[in-house]
């Protein structure tokens, strides 16, 4: 299987996702600043990154785990579960290929932060803003993990998208 996190910049609740589905991070408690910090690919991710797929690793069943900043565009999802039943189809791909929203997890501190740190280059204000949002939305984004986990053993299609919006 192949699991595809993602969401507008690919660097915060993706690389949060990724290290909870890779279980790099605890299950059982709210994480602490440096936790988050040390989150591979946490804040680490630029624009110019946009449309990349980043490989963090295989999970205990070797499912292959990506995360990808999608942007503005709202139409990348879309074009992945296209571009993945034509390869399922037209080459006999046998894997299934679970792409997962983050965006609903995302709290408005969060996103402050990302503009300040990564769309204004501001690190000293957007960094603590989130590490905040991160501590904040971490129960929800492994809820989150939990439930993609869970749907792609229980649905029987190749290509399955996941909005998350219950996660709101």
């Amino acid at each position: 299987m192949i699991f595809i996190y993602h969401d507008f910049g690919g660097t915060h609740t993706t690389s949060m996702a990724a290290a909870y589905h890779l279980k790099k991070l605890p299950y059982n408690r709210r994480l602490h600043k440096d936790e988050v910090l040390n989150i591979k690919y946490f804040n680490k991710i630029t624009k110019h990154d946009a449309g990349k797929l980043i490989f963090h690793g295989k999970d205990d069943n070797d499912n292959l785990v990506y995360t990808l900043g999608r942007r503005k565009n709202k139409y990348v999802s879309k074009s992945l579960e296209e571009l993945a039943t034509l390869l399922q189809k037209e080459f006999k791909l046998k894997e299934k290929i679970i792409i997962s929203n983050t965006s609903p997890t995302v709290p408005i501190i969060m996103t402050i932060g990302g503009f300040l740190a990564k769309g204004l280059n501001i690190n000293s204000l957007g960094t603590p803003l989130l590490t905040f949002g991160a501590k904040q939305c971490c129960f929800q984004i492994k809820d989150l993990v939990l439930y993609t986990k869970k749907t792609s053993i229980s649905i029987d299609k190749g290509v399955v998208v996941l909005n998350n919006k219950q996660f709101k």
